[in-house]
Protein backbone atom coordinates (compact mmCIF):
# COMPACT_ATOMS: atom_id res chain seq x y z
CA UNK A 1 0.00 0.00 0.00
CA UNK A 2 2.97 2.31 0.53
CA UNK A 3 3.64 2.01 -3.18
CA UNK A 4 0.18 3.41 -3.96
CA UNK A 5 0.67 6.29 -1.52
CA UNK A 6 3.93 7.21 -3.26
CA UNK A 7 2.24 7.16 -6.66
CA UNK A 8 -0.80 9.11 -5.42
CA UNK A 9 1.53 12.05 -4.74
CA UNK A 10 1.54 12.54 -8.51
CA UNK A 11 -2.11 13.62 -8.26
CA UNK A 12 -1.19 16.84 -6.44
CA UNK A 13 -1.02 19.00 -9.60
CA UNK A 14 -4.44 17.62 -10.55
CA UNK A 15 -6.09 17.88 -7.15
CA UNK A 16 -8.98 19.96 -8.50
CA UNK A 17 -9.83 17.32 -11.12
CA UNK A 18 -9.32 14.63 -8.47
CA UNK A 19 -11.90 16.34 -6.25
CA UNK A 20 -14.42 17.17 -8.97
CA UNK A 21 -14.46 13.64 -10.42
CA UNK A 22 -15.76 11.92 -7.24
CA UNK A 23 -17.94 14.94 -6.41
CA UNK A 24 -19.77 14.65 -9.72
CA UNK A 25 -20.10 10.93 -9.16
CA UNK A 26 -21.60 11.41 -5.68
CA UNK A 27 -24.16 13.86 -7.09
CA UNK A 28 -25.03 11.34 -9.79
CA UNK A 29 -25.44 8.56 -7.22
CA UNK A 30 -27.69 10.80 -5.11
CA UNK A 31 -29.90 11.30 -8.17
CA UNK A 32 -29.96 7.55 -8.82
CA UNK A 33 -30.91 6.75 -5.21
CA UNK A 34 -34.02 8.88 -5.43
CA UNK A 35 -35.35 6.99 -8.46
CA UNK A 36 -36.68 3.87 -6.63
CA UNK A 37 -38.41 6.10 -4.05
CA UNK A 38 -40.13 8.06 -6.83
CA UNK A 39 -41.11 4.82 -8.54
CA UNK A 40 -42.56 3.59 -5.24
CA UNK A 41 -44.70 6.73 -5.02
CA UNK A 42 -45.83 6.36 -8.64
CA UNK A 43 -47.08 2.82 -7.90
CA UNK A 44 -48.44 3.29 -4.38
CA UNK A 45 -49.88 6.82 -4.82
CA UNK A 46 -50.29 7.67 -8.47
CA UNK A 47 -51.39 4.34 -9.93
CA UNK A 48 -53.21 3.20 -6.77
CA UNK A 49 -55.32 6.38 -6.74
CA UNK A 50 -55.43 6.62 -10.56
CA UNK A 51 -53.94 10.09 -10.35
CA UNK A 52 -52.54 10.58 -13.87
CA UNK A 53 -51.22 14.05 -13.08
CA UNK A 54 -49.15 12.69 -10.20
CA UNK A 55 -47.78 9.91 -12.42
CA UNK A 56 -46.78 12.39 -15.17
CA UNK A 57 -45.24 14.79 -12.68
CA UNK A 58 -43.27 12.01 -10.96
CA UNK A 59 -42.24 10.53 -14.33
CA UNK A 60 -40.95 13.92 -15.53
CA UNK A 61 -39.01 14.30 -12.28
CA UNK A 62 -37.49 10.83 -12.77
CA UNK A 63 -36.45 11.73 -16.33
CA UNK A 64 -34.93 14.98 -15.08
CA UNK A 65 -32.99 13.16 -12.39
CA UNK A 66 -31.80 10.63 -14.98
CA UNK A 67 -30.49 13.58 -17.03
CA UNK A 68 -28.74 14.97 -13.97
CA UNK A 69 -27.18 11.56 -13.35
CA UNK A 70 -25.99 11.38 -16.98
CA UNK A 71 -24.42 14.86 -16.87
CA UNK A 72 -22.73 14.08 -13.55
CA UNK A 73 -21.46 10.79 -14.96
CA UNK A 74 -19.95 12.56 -17.97
CA UNK A 75 -18.37 15.17 -15.69
CA UNK A 76 -16.88 12.45 -13.51
CA UNK A 77 -15.47 10.64 -16.56
CA UNK A 78 -13.93 13.85 -17.90
CA UNK A 79 -12.24 14.94 -14.68
CA UNK A 80 -11.08 11.43 -13.75
CA UNK A 81 -9.55 11.10 -17.23
CA UNK A 82 -7.76 14.45 -16.87
CA UNK A 83 -6.33 13.43 -13.49
CA UNK A 84 -5.35 9.89 -14.56
CA UNK A 85 -3.72 11.00 -17.82
CA UNK A 86 -1.87 13.80 -16.04
CA UNK A 87 -0.60 11.39 -13.40
CA UNK A 88 0.51 8.80 -15.96
CA UNK A 89 2.27 11.44 -18.08
CA UNK A 90 4.21 12.84 -15.11
CA UNK A 91 4.96 9.35 -13.80
CA UNK A 92 6.27 8.21 -17.18
CA UNK A 93 8.40 11.36 -17.49
CA UNK A 94 9.93 10.77 -14.06
CA UNK A 95 10.57 7.12 -14.83
CA UNK A 96 12.33 8.00 -18.08
CA UNK A 97 14.38 10.69 -16.33
CA UNK A 98 15.28 8.19 -13.61
CA UNK A 99 16.44 5.67 -16.21
CA UNK A 100 18.60 8.38 -17.81
CA UNK A 101 20.21 9.13 -14.44
CA UNK A 102 21.11 5.51 -13.69
CA UNK A 103 24.67 4.36 -14.02
CA UNK A 104 25.86 1.62 -16.34
CA UNK A 105 25.97 -0.69 -13.32
CA UNK A 106 22.30 -0.02 -12.55
CA UNK A 107 21.34 -0.63 -16.17
CA UNK A 108 23.31 -3.88 -16.17
CA UNK A 109 21.01 -5.09 -13.38
CA UNK A 110 17.75 -3.80 -14.90
CA UNK A 111 17.23 -5.46 -18.27
CA UNK A 112 15.73 -3.49 -21.13
CA UNK A 113 12.59 -5.61 -21.36
CA UNK A 114 11.76 -4.89 -17.72
CA UNK A 115 12.21 -1.14 -18.15
CA UNK A 116 10.08 -1.06 -21.31
CA UNK A 117 7.27 -2.93 -19.53
CA UNK A 118 7.43 -0.56 -16.56
CA UNK A 119 7.33 2.55 -18.77
CA UNK A 120 4.44 1.27 -20.87
CA UNK A 121 2.25 -1.49 -19.47
CA UNK A 122 2.77 -0.83 -15.76
CA UNK A 123 2.08 2.89 -16.08
CA UNK A 124 -1.03 2.10 -18.15
CA UNK A 125 -2.27 -0.20 -15.38
CA UNK A 126 -1.86 2.61 -12.84
CA UNK A 127 -3.60 5.04 -15.19
CA UNK A 128 -6.63 2.73 -15.54
CA UNK A 129 -6.69 2.14 -11.79
CA UNK A 130 -6.69 5.87 -11.00
CA UNK A 131 -9.33 6.56 -13.64
CA UNK A 132 -11.63 3.90 -12.22
CA UNK A 133 -10.89 4.71 -8.60
CA UNK A 134 -11.84 8.38 -8.89
CA UNK A 135 -15.23 7.32 -10.23
CA UNK A 136 -16.00 4.00 -8.61
CA UNK A 137 -14.46 4.52 -5.17
CA UNK A 138 -16.72 7.52 -4.73
CA UNK A 139 -19.78 5.78 -6.15
CA UNK A 140 -19.56 2.45 -4.35
CA UNK A 141 -19.60 3.50 -0.65
CA UNK A 142 -22.29 6.15 -1.22
CA UNK A 143 -24.43 3.74 -3.20
CA UNK A 144 -23.97 0.89 -0.70
CA UNK A 145 -24.73 3.03 2.34
CA UNK A 146 -27.61 4.81 0.61
CA UNK A 147 -29.14 1.56 -0.64
CA UNK A 148 -28.92 -0.11 2.77
CA UNK A 149 -30.31 2.89 4.67
CA UNK A 150 -33.23 3.46 2.27
CA UNK A 151 -33.99 -0.27 2.13
CA UNK A 152 -34.05 -0.48 5.94
CA UNK A 153 -36.43 2.48 6.04
CA UNK A 154 -38.73 0.64 3.63
CA UNK A 155 -38.69 -2.70 5.50
CA UNK A 156 -36.40 -3.58 8.40
CA UNK A 157 -37.47 -7.23 8.19
CA UNK A 158 -36.65 -7.61 4.51
CA UNK A 159 -33.31 -5.87 5.12
CA UNK A 160 -32.13 -8.96 6.97
CA UNK A 161 -31.50 -10.40 3.50
CA UNK A 162 -28.73 -7.81 3.10
CA UNK A 163 -26.96 -8.99 6.23
CA UNK A 164 -26.85 -12.53 4.84
CA UNK A 165 -25.79 -11.71 1.27
CA UNK A 166 -23.21 -8.94 1.83
CA UNK A 167 -20.81 -10.72 4.26
CA UNK A 168 -20.88 -13.85 2.07
CA UNK A 169 -20.10 -11.86 -1.06
CA UNK A 170 -17.33 -9.87 0.58
CA UNK A 171 -15.65 -13.03 1.89
CA UNK A 172 -15.64 -14.52 -1.62
CA UNK A 173 -14.36 -11.28 -3.16
CA UNK A 174 -11.46 -11.02 -0.74
CA UNK A 175 -10.54 -14.68 -1.19
CA UNK A 176 -10.47 -14.50 -4.99
CA UNK A 177 -8.53 -11.23 -5.16
CA UNK A 178 -5.93 -12.49 -2.69
CA UNK A 179 -5.44 -15.47 -4.97
CA UNK A 180 -5.29 -13.28 -8.08
CA UNK A 181 -2.68 -10.76 -6.87
CA UNK A 182 0.41 -13.03 -7.06
CA UNK A 183 -0.79 -14.27 -10.44
CA UNK A 184 -0.97 -10.76 -11.88
CA UNK A 185 2.50 -10.12 -10.49
CA UNK A 186 3.70 -13.16 -12.42
CA UNK A 187 1.94 -11.87 -15.54
CA UNK A 188 4.02 -8.68 -15.46
CA UNK A 189 7.20 -10.74 -15.07
CA UNK A 190 6.23 -12.91 -18.05
CA UNK A 191 5.58 -9.73 -20.02
CA UNK A 192 9.13 -8.60 -19.20
CA UNK A 193 10.46 -11.83 -20.69
CA UNK A 194 8.34 -11.40 -23.81
CA UNK A 195 9.54 -7.84 -24.37
CA UNK A 196 13.16 -8.93 -23.93
CA UNK A 197 12.78 -11.70 -26.50
CA UNK A 198 11.11 -9.36 -29.01
CA UNK A 199 13.76 -6.65 -28.59
CA UNK A 200 16.65 -9.08 -28.89
CA UNK A 201 15.15 -10.61 -32.02
CA UNK A 202 14.39 -7.30 -33.72
CA UNK A 203 17.85 -5.94 -32.89
CA UNK A 204 19.50 -9.08 -34.26
CA UNK A 205 17.07 -9.92 -37.07
CA UNK A 206 19.82 -9.81 -39.71
CA UNK A 207 21.94 -12.26 -37.73
CA UNK A 208 18.93 -14.54 -37.25
CA UNK A 209 18.29 -14.62 -40.99
CA UNK A 210 21.98 -15.00 -41.82
CA UNK A 211 22.23 -18.11 -39.61
CA UNK A 212 18.80 -19.41 -40.69
CA UNK A 213 17.57 -19.43 -37.08
CA UNK A 214 14.09 -18.06 -37.68
CA UNK A 215 12.46 -21.37 -36.71
CA UNK A 216 14.42 -21.45 -33.45
CA UNK A 217 13.49 -17.83 -32.64
CA UNK A 218 9.83 -18.50 -33.46
CA UNK A 219 9.83 -21.53 -31.19
CA UNK A 220 11.51 -19.53 -28.39
CA UNK A 221 8.94 -16.76 -28.79
CA UNK A 222 6.10 -19.30 -28.73
CA UNK A 223 7.37 -20.74 -25.46
CA UNK A 224 7.56 -17.36 -23.76
CA UNK A 225 4.27 -16.20 -25.28
CA UNK A 226 2.50 -19.42 -24.23
CA UNK A 227 3.90 -18.99 -20.73
CA UNK A 228 2.48 -15.46 -20.60
CA UNK A 229 -0.85 -16.66 -21.97
CA UNK A 230 -1.21 -19.54 -19.52
CA UNK A 231 -0.36 -17.31 -16.55
CA UNK A 232 -2.80 -14.66 -17.77
CA UNK A 233 -5.53 -17.23 -18.33
CA UNK A 234 -4.99 -18.66 -14.87
CA UNK A 235 -5.34 -15.22 -13.28
CA UNK A 236 -8.34 -14.37 -15.46
CA UNK A 237 -10.07 -17.63 -14.54
CA UNK A 238 -9.77 -16.74 -10.88
CA UNK A 239 -11.27 -13.31 -11.44
CA UNK A 240 -13.89 -14.73 -13.84
CA UNK A 241 -15.42 -16.67 -10.94
CA UNK A 242 -16.65 -13.36 -9.54
CA UNK A 243 -19.20 -12.74 -12.28
CA UNK A 244 -21.23 -15.99 -12.04
CA UNK A 245 -21.07 -15.87 -8.25
CA UNK A 246 -22.42 -12.32 -8.27
CA UNK A 247 -25.18 -13.28 -10.69
CA UNK A 248 -26.23 -16.21 -8.51
CA UNK A 249 -26.22 -13.97 -5.43
CA UNK A 250 -28.24 -11.31 -7.27
CA UNK A 251 -30.87 -13.75 -8.47
CA UNK A 252 -31.14 -15.42 -5.07
CA UNK A 253 -31.53 -12.00 -3.43
CA UNK A 254 -34.29 -10.96 -5.85
CA UNK A 255 -36.10 -14.28 -5.37
CA UNK A 256 -35.86 -13.90 -1.58
CA UNK A 257 -37.23 -10.33 -1.71
CA UNK A 258 -40.07 -11.31 -4.04
CA UNK A 259 -40.95 -14.32 -1.87
CA UNK A 260 -40.85 -12.67 1.53
CA UNK A 261 -41.98 -9.30 0.23
CA UNK A 262 -44.90 -10.93 -1.57
CA UNK A 263 -45.97 -12.60 1.64
CA UNK A 264 -45.94 -9.21 3.38
CA UNK A 265 -47.95 -7.65 0.53
CA UNK A 266 -50.52 -10.43 0.84
CA UNK A 267 -50.60 -9.87 4.59
CA UNK A 268 -51.13 -6.15 4.07
CA UNK A 269 -47.87 -5.22 5.78
CA UNK A 270 -46.16 -3.79 2.65
CA UNK A 271 -47.33 -2.04 -0.50
CA UNK A 272 -46.34 -3.28 -3.95
CA UNK A 273 -44.40 -0.10 -4.67
CA UNK A 274 -42.27 -0.59 -1.59
CA UNK A 275 -41.35 -4.12 -2.68
CA UNK A 276 -40.40 -2.81 -6.12
CA UNK A 277 -38.30 -0.03 -4.56
CA UNK A 278 -36.68 -2.55 -2.22
CA UNK A 279 -35.73 -4.78 -5.19
CA UNK A 280 -34.13 -1.77 -6.91
CA UNK A 281 -32.11 -0.91 -3.83
CA UNK A 282 -31.04 -4.55 -3.57
CA UNK A 283 -29.90 -4.48 -7.21
CA UNK A 284 -28.04 -1.22 -6.58
CA UNK A 285 -26.30 -2.79 -3.60
CA UNK A 286 -25.33 -5.92 -5.51
CA UNK A 287 -24.20 -3.82 -8.47
CA UNK A 288 -21.99 -1.85 -6.10
CA UNK A 289 -20.51 -5.07 -4.78
CA UNK A 290 -19.88 -6.14 -8.37
CA UNK A 291 -18.00 -2.88 -8.82
CA UNK A 292 -16.03 -3.68 -5.67
CA UNK A 293 -15.02 -6.93 -7.36
CA UNK A 294 -13.72 -5.02 -10.38
CA UNK A 295 -11.93 -2.54 -8.14
CA UNK A 296 -10.23 -5.37 -6.29
CA UNK A 297 -9.20 -6.88 -9.62
CA UNK A 298 -7.70 -3.57 -10.71
CA UNK A 299 -6.03 -3.22 -7.32
CA UNK A 300 -4.45 -6.65 -7.81
CA UNK A 301 -3.04 -5.59 -11.18
CA UNK A 302 -2.12 -2.09 -10.08
CA UNK A 303 -0.45 -3.26 -6.89
CA UNK A 304 1.95 -5.43 -8.87
CA UNK A 305 2.61 -2.55 -11.28
CA UNK A 306 3.05 0.00 -8.48
CA UNK A 307 5.64 -2.23 -6.82
CA UNK A 308 7.66 -2.45 -10.03
CA UNK A 309 7.35 1.29 -10.77
CA UNK A 310 8.52 2.33 -7.30
CA UNK A 311 11.45 -0.10 -7.52
CA UNK A 312 12.64 1.78 -10.61
CA UNK A 313 11.93 5.22 -9.13
CA UNK A 314 13.79 4.30 -5.95
CA UNK A 315 16.77 2.81 -7.77
CA UNK A 316 19.65 4.99 -6.72
CA UNK A 317 22.49 5.53 -9.20
CA UNK A 318 25.69 3.82 -8.15
CA UNK A 319 27.59 6.85 -9.41
CA UNK A 320 26.68 10.02 -7.49
CA UNK A 321 28.49 13.34 -7.47
CA UNK A 322 30.11 14.30 -4.21
CA UNK A 323 28.74 17.18 -2.16
CA UNK A 324 31.82 19.28 -2.96
CA UNK A 325 32.96 19.03 -6.58
CA UNK A 326 35.89 20.65 -8.33
CA UNK A 327 35.51 23.31 -11.02
CA UNK A 328 38.48 22.88 -13.31
CA UNK A 329 39.24 23.55 -16.98
CA UNK A 330 40.30 20.09 -18.11
CA UNK A 331 43.55 19.92 -20.07
CA UNK A 332 43.67 16.18 -20.65
CA UNK A 333 46.38 14.60 -18.45
CA UNK A 334 45.26 11.13 -17.25
CA UNK A 335 46.71 8.97 -14.48
CA UNK A 336 45.71 5.50 -13.29
CA UNK A 337 47.00 4.92 -9.77
CA UNK A 338 46.86 1.24 -8.65
CA UNK A 339 43.36 0.84 -10.13
CA UNK A 340 41.39 -2.34 -9.57
CA UNK A 341 37.96 -2.74 -11.17
CA UNK A 342 35.28 -5.41 -11.51
CA UNK A 343 31.66 -5.39 -12.65
CA UNK A 344 30.54 -7.54 -9.72
CA UNK A 345 32.01 -6.55 -6.38
CA UNK A 346 30.82 -9.70 -4.59
CA UNK A 347 31.69 -12.41 -7.08
CA UNK A 348 34.25 -13.09 -9.76
CA UNK A 349 37.80 -11.94 -10.29
CA UNK A 350 38.42 -8.24 -11.04
CA UNK A 351 38.54 -7.28 -14.70
CA UNK A 352 41.45 -4.90 -14.08
CA UNK A 353 44.09 -5.39 -11.38
CA UNK A 354 46.59 -2.87 -10.03
CA UNK A 355 46.68 -0.70 -13.18
CA UNK A 356 49.10 2.24 -13.03
CA UNK A 357 50.27 4.58 -15.82
CA UNK A 358 50.34 8.28 -16.64
CA UNK A 359 49.54 10.16 -19.84
CA UNK A 360 50.42 13.80 -20.48
CA UNK A 361 47.89 16.15 -22.04
CA UNK A 362 47.98 15.93 -25.83
CA UNK A 363 49.60 12.48 -25.98
CA UNK A 364 48.17 9.67 -28.09
CA UNK A 365 47.80 6.35 -26.28
CA UNK A 366 47.03 3.01 -27.91
CA UNK A 367 45.69 0.04 -25.96
CA UNK A 368 46.22 -3.50 -27.23
CA UNK A 369 45.31 -6.86 -25.82
CA UNK A 370 43.40 -10.04 -26.39
CA UNK A 371 39.62 -10.19 -26.12
CA UNK A 372 38.61 -9.97 -22.47
CA UNK A 373 41.85 -8.35 -21.35
CA UNK A 374 39.96 -5.28 -20.03
CA UNK A 375 40.61 -2.68 -22.74
CA UNK A 376 37.06 -1.27 -22.92
CA UNK A 377 36.68 -1.48 -19.15
CA UNK A 378 39.80 0.62 -18.72
CA UNK A 379 38.73 3.53 -20.93
CA UNK A 380 35.19 3.56 -19.45
CA UNK A 381 36.71 4.48 -16.10
CA UNK A 382 38.04 7.79 -17.47
CA UNK A 383 34.59 9.44 -17.98
CA UNK A 384 33.46 7.64 -14.82
CA UNK A 385 30.91 5.42 -16.49
CA UNK A 386 31.88 2.97 -13.73
CA UNK A 387 33.63 3.53 -10.40
CA UNK A 388 36.85 1.77 -9.45
CA UNK A 389 36.91 -0.80 -6.67
CA UNK A 390 40.34 0.38 -5.51
CA UNK A 391 42.86 3.02 -6.51
CA UNK A 392 42.23 6.26 -8.37
CA UNK A 393 41.65 7.52 -11.88
CA UNK A 394 42.89 11.10 -12.09
CA UNK A 395 42.33 13.71 -14.78
CA UNK A 396 44.76 16.63 -14.48
CA UNK A 397 45.77 15.23 -11.10
CA UNK A 398 42.20 15.34 -9.74
CA UNK A 399 40.23 12.19 -8.91
CA UNK A 400 37.40 11.81 -11.42
CA UNK A 401 35.06 11.32 -8.45
CA UNK A 402 35.79 14.90 -7.41
CA UNK A 403 34.47 16.30 -10.68
CA UNK A 404 30.82 16.92 -11.44
CA UNK A 405 30.02 14.01 -13.77
CA UNK A 406 28.45 16.22 -16.44
CA UNK A 407 31.44 18.60 -16.47
CA UNK A 408 33.85 15.70 -16.78
CA UNK A 409 31.97 13.98 -19.58
CA UNK A 410 31.46 17.19 -21.57
CA UNK A 411 35.25 17.33 -21.96
CA UNK A 412 35.51 13.74 -23.16
CA UNK A 413 34.54 12.54 -26.61
CA UNK A 414 33.82 8.84 -26.81
CA UNK A 415 33.15 6.36 -29.58
CA UNK A 416 31.98 3.05 -28.17
CA UNK A 417 32.66 -0.34 -29.75
CA UNK A 418 29.22 -0.37 -31.35
CA UNK A 419 28.40 2.79 -33.29
CA UNK A 420 24.93 3.78 -32.09
CA UNK A 421 22.93 6.20 -34.23
CA UNK A 422 19.49 7.61 -33.56
CA UNK A 423 16.49 8.18 -35.78
CA UNK A 424 16.81 11.59 -37.41
CA UNK A 425 19.04 13.21 -39.99
CA UNK A 426 22.77 12.72 -40.47
CA UNK A 427 23.24 16.31 -39.27
CA UNK A 428 21.24 15.61 -36.08
CA UNK A 429 23.37 12.57 -35.28
CA UNK A 430 26.64 14.47 -35.66
CA UNK A 431 25.24 17.34 -33.57
CA UNK A 432 24.07 14.98 -30.82
CA UNK A 433 26.70 16.18 -28.33
CA UNK A 434 26.52 19.86 -29.41
CA UNK A 435 23.03 20.70 -30.72
CA UNK A 436 23.98 24.36 -31.21
CA UNK A 437 26.93 23.60 -33.52
CA UNK A 438 26.88 25.43 -36.85
CA UNK A 439 26.66 23.68 -40.22
CA UNK A 440 30.28 24.65 -40.90
CA UNK A 441 31.41 22.95 -37.68
CA UNK A 442 29.39 19.84 -38.54
CA UNK A 443 31.01 19.64 -41.98
CA UNK A 444 34.47 20.22 -40.52
CA UNK A 445 34.00 17.35 -38.04
CA UNK A 446 32.73 15.11 -40.84
CA UNK A 447 35.80 15.94 -42.94
CA UNK A 448 38.13 14.94 -40.09
CA UNK A 449 36.22 11.65 -39.72
CA UNK A 450 36.45 11.12 -43.50
CA UNK A 451 32.66 11.10 -43.65
CA UNK A 452 31.97 14.24 -45.72
CA UNK A 453 32.45 12.53 -49.07
CA UNK A 454 29.98 9.69 -48.49
CA UNK A 455 27.49 12.04 -46.78
CA UNK A 456 27.35 14.35 -49.80
CA UNK A 457 26.69 11.27 -51.93
CA UNK A 458 23.56 10.42 -49.93
CA UNK A 459 20.16 11.36 -51.46
CA UNK A 460 19.68 14.41 -49.22
CA UNK A 461 23.23 14.92 -48.03
CA UNK A 462 23.40 15.97 -44.39
CA UNK A 463 19.58 16.03 -44.26
CA UNK A 464 19.30 12.35 -45.17
CA UNK A 465 17.15 10.47 -42.70
CA UNK A 466 18.98 7.84 -40.70
CA UNK A 467 16.92 4.71 -40.06
CA UNK A 468 16.55 3.18 -36.62
CA UNK A 469 20.06 2.38 -35.29
CA UNK A 470 21.43 3.46 -38.68
CA UNK A 471 20.11 0.48 -40.64
CA UNK A 472 20.42 2.31 -43.97
CA UNK A 473 24.17 2.87 -43.48
CA UNK A 474 27.11 0.51 -43.65
CA UNK A 475 29.20 -0.36 -40.62
CA UNK A 476 32.07 1.86 -41.74
CA UNK A 477 29.75 4.79 -42.44
CA UNK A 478 28.17 4.50 -38.98
CA UNK A 479 31.61 4.42 -37.35
CA UNK A 480 32.72 7.54 -39.19
CA UNK A 481 29.57 9.40 -38.15
CA UNK A 482 30.19 8.34 -34.55
CA UNK A 483 33.76 9.68 -34.77
CA UNK A 484 32.50 12.97 -36.23
CA UNK A 485 30.00 13.22 -33.38
CA UNK A 486 32.79 12.80 -30.81
CA UNK A 487 35.06 15.30 -32.59
CA UNK A 488 32.35 17.99 -32.77
CA UNK A 489 32.21 18.47 -29.00
CA UNK A 490 35.86 19.66 -29.11
CA UNK A 491 36.98 17.15 -26.45
CA UNK A 492 40.08 17.50 -24.31
CA UNK A 493 40.18 13.70 -24.15
CA UNK A 494 39.09 11.53 -27.10
CA UNK A 495 38.41 7.82 -26.65
CA UNK A 496 38.09 5.61 -29.74
CA UNK A 497 37.10 2.12 -28.61
CA UNK A 498 37.84 -0.03 -31.66
CA UNK A 499 35.82 2.51 -33.60
CA UNK A 500 37.58 2.03 -36.97
CA UNK A 501 37.26 -1.75 -37.15
CA UNK A 502 34.81 -1.52 -40.09
CA UNK A 503 36.91 1.06 -41.95
CA UNK A 504 39.52 0.16 -44.58
CA UNK A 505 43.20 0.74 -43.84
CA UNK A 506 43.54 3.73 -46.16
CA UNK A 507 40.56 5.56 -44.65
CA UNK A 508 41.72 4.69 -41.15
CA UNK A 509 45.14 6.16 -41.87
CA UNK A 510 43.50 9.37 -43.11
CA UNK A 511 41.37 9.57 -39.97
CA UNK A 512 44.42 9.10 -37.72
CA UNK A 513 46.37 11.72 -39.67
CA UNK A 514 43.47 14.22 -39.50
CA UNK A 515 43.03 13.61 -35.78
CA UNK A 516 46.72 14.18 -35.06
CA UNK A 517 46.55 17.46 -36.97
CA UNK A 518 43.18 18.89 -35.91
CA UNK A 519 43.21 17.54 -32.34
CA UNK A 520 46.94 17.80 -31.70
CA UNK A 521 46.32 19.19 -28.19
CA UNK A 522 43.72 16.52 -27.36
CA UNK A 523 44.68 13.43 -25.39
CA UNK A 524 43.67 10.43 -27.49
CA UNK A 525 43.04 6.87 -26.31
CA UNK A 526 42.71 4.39 -29.16
CA UNK A 527 41.71 0.77 -28.70
CA UNK A 528 42.53 -1.14 -31.85
CA UNK A 529 43.21 -4.64 -33.08
CA UNK A 530 45.52 -3.66 -35.94
CA UNK A 531 49.19 -3.02 -35.27
CA UNK A 532 49.20 -0.53 -38.13
CA UNK A 533 46.61 1.54 -36.24
CA UNK A 534 48.80 2.00 -33.17
CA UNK A 535 52.36 2.17 -34.43
CA UNK A 536 52.42 5.96 -34.42
CA UNK A 537 51.08 6.34 -30.86
CA UNK A 538 53.19 8.16 -28.27
CA UNK A 539 52.52 5.35 -25.84
CA UNK A 540 51.20 1.80 -26.30
CA UNK A 541 49.72 -0.13 -23.36
CA UNK A 542 49.59 -3.90 -23.70
CA UNK A 543 47.00 -5.56 -21.46
CA UNK A 544 46.90 -9.25 -20.59
CA UNK A 545 44.29 -10.81 -18.29
CA UNK A 546 43.52 -7.47 -16.66
CA UNK A 547 47.16 -6.62 -15.99
CA UNK A 548 49.56 -4.29 -17.78
CA UNK A 549 52.07 -6.48 -19.56
CA UNK A 550 54.10 -3.66 -21.07
CA UNK A 551 54.10 0.09 -21.80
CA UNK A 552 56.20 1.84 -24.41
CA UNK A 553 56.49 3.00 -27.98
CA UNK A 554 56.26 0.66 -30.94
CA UNK A 555 60.05 0.53 -31.23
CA UNK A 556 60.45 -0.29 -27.54
CA UNK A 557 57.73 -2.94 -27.37
CA UNK A 558 58.90 -4.74 -30.49
CA UNK A 559 62.11 -5.41 -28.59
CA UNK A 560 60.81 -6.07 -25.08
CA UNK A 561 57.21 -7.41 -25.13
CA UNK A 562 56.57 -10.99 -26.21
CA UNK A 563 52.82 -10.39 -26.40
CA UNK A 564 53.32 -7.38 -28.65
CA UNK A 565 55.70 -9.39 -30.80
CA UNK A 566 53.14 -12.21 -31.09
CA UNK A 567 50.46 -9.72 -32.19
CA UNK A 568 52.87 -8.23 -34.72
CA UNK A 569 53.80 -11.65 -36.15
CA UNK A 570 50.16 -12.73 -36.42
CA UNK A 571 49.29 -9.65 -38.46
CA UNK A 572 52.43 -8.73 -40.41
CA UNK A 573 54.52 -11.87 -40.43
CA UNK A 574 57.90 -12.98 -39.10
CA UNK A 575 59.84 -11.23 -41.83
CA UNK A 576 58.40 -7.83 -41.05
CA UNK A 577 59.34 -8.22 -37.39
CA UNK A 578 63.02 -8.17 -38.35
CA UNK A 579 62.63 -4.75 -39.96
CA UNK A 580 60.13 -3.22 -37.52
Amino acid sequence: MNYFIRILHYLKPYRMASILAPLFMILGVAADLTQPKLMQNVVDIGIASRNLGYVIHSGALMIGLAGVSMVCGLGSIYFSTVAALGLSTDLRNDLFAEVQSLSFKNLDRLNTGHLVTVLTNDVSQIQQFIMMSLRVLARVPVQIIGSVVLAVLISPRLSLIFFVLVPSLMAVLLYLTNRAYPMFKQVQGRLDNLNTIVQENLAGIRLVKAFVRSDYEIEKFHRVNDDLTSTNVKASKTIALLSPFMMIATNLGVVAVVWFGGLQVIGGVLDVGKVMAFINYLLMLLFSLMMVAFILMFISRAQASAYRIINVLEARPDIVDRAQTVLHEIEGAVTFDRVTFGYNEKAGAPVLKDISFSVRAGESVAILGATGSGKSSLVQLIPRLYDVLAGQVLVDGIDVRDYRSEDLRRSIGMCLQQAILFSGTVRDNIRFGRPAASDEEVIAAARVAQAHEFITGLPDGYDTKVGQRGVNLSGGQKQRLAIARAILIRPRILILDDSTSAVDLTTEARIQQALSTVLKDTTRFVIAQRITSVQGADKIIVLHNGLIDAIGTHEELIQTSEIYQDIFRSQLGEGDLQYA
